[in-house]
């Protein structure tokens, strides 16, 4: 798939128009986003959730914009004809000012085409700082991970139509202030469409059912590969995790029980090489004290 077009953000909007389902998935290293890169995906998000499935934390909190570079020019360089949308961490985006400098660095150095924040209509002067400095800039809507601790934890959104009013003005919010997109996540199938049909941005789901222009899914989550939960909209396409643990044992087993490595992964010398060892050896103690 080297040769294909990218995506590029006119796309974005056109696509929403023309009704053309996009496919974006989640993740944090070079190898996999080959991967994905291979198998036609049309965008790569190098998302903070990197932070528990690659890092080990109980939620997003933790990382850092130096991280989030780090992470995502390994993804480009795994996927360098593949449109990339990075998460601005959590605090890195705390008022326009700093929203600003973090953005330029993670577009500079990260390599990515946008960044993403998350929030709504209390976030209007951040988002438009950032495309107002030049920076293509989305943001979020609906379950909002770095804001767990006020939400309760990881719980769906928009459950009343109160709330859902809500969400559909913050979503007409992000696109007054000038982002090329957001994300709905974690709501009603309902909500979703309805934000969708609000805005003429760019829009994608994960958790909010088929409604959008684009779909997101964790890309260690459909591997399999991360198991420690599962969301309820995340949808397994692979068992790697059970792969890799048994793979992993039989590696442990053939060690131990000596049958690896064997002569086929073995390197070898020439014979003449190994009898003249074999009389340099008899000759003189290799490990003579000097």
């Amino acid at each position: 798939m080297s040769d294909r077009k990218k995506i590029t953000i006119p796309d974005l909007r056109l696509k929403k128009a023309a009704g053309e389902r996009l496919v974006m998935v989640a993740i944090g290293e070079a190898l996999t986003a080959a991967w994905a890169e291979r198998a036609g995906v049309d965008i790569v998000g190098v998302g903070d959730s990197l932070g528990m499935t690659l890092h080990g934390h109980e939620n997003t909190l933790a990382m850092t914009v130096d991280q989030m570079i780090d992470h995502c020019r390994a993804v480009r360089r795994g996927a360098p004809n593949t449109f990339c949308l990075v998460s601005m961490p959590y605090g890195s985006y705390a008022t326009p000012e700093i929203a600003v400098l973090n953005a330029l660095r993670l577009i500079k150095e990260g390599g990515a085409e946008a960044v993403k924040l998350q929030g709504g209509r209390e976030m209007f002067s951040t988002i438009k700082a950032v495309a107002d400095a030049g920076v293509p800039v989305m943001s979020h809507v609906g379950l909002l991970p770095h804001r767990i601790h006020s939400l309760g934890g990881f719980k769906m959104q928009g459950r009343t139509a109160e709330d859902a009013i809500k969400i559909i003005d913050n979503a007409c919010a992000i696109e007054e202030a000038g982002a090329i997109g957001l994300e709905m996540e974690a709501m009603p199938y309902e909500v979703g469409k309805a934000v969708d049909e609000a805005v003429g941005i760019f829009t994608f789901s994960i958790g909010a059912g088929s409604a959008g222009t684009c779909q997101l899914l964790n890309g260690y989550d459909l591997l399999g590969a991360f198991d420690t939960f599962k969301p309820k909209f995340a949808k397994r396409y692979s068992n790697i995790a059970e792969i890799a643990t048994n793979a992993f044992s039989a590696y442990a087993e053939d060690v131990r029980n000596g049958t690896f490595p064997d002569v086929e992964h073995s390197y070898s010398m020439k014979t003449e090489e190994s009898e003249k060892l074999t009389q340099l050896l008899k000759q003189s103690d290799s490990c003579e004290e000097s």
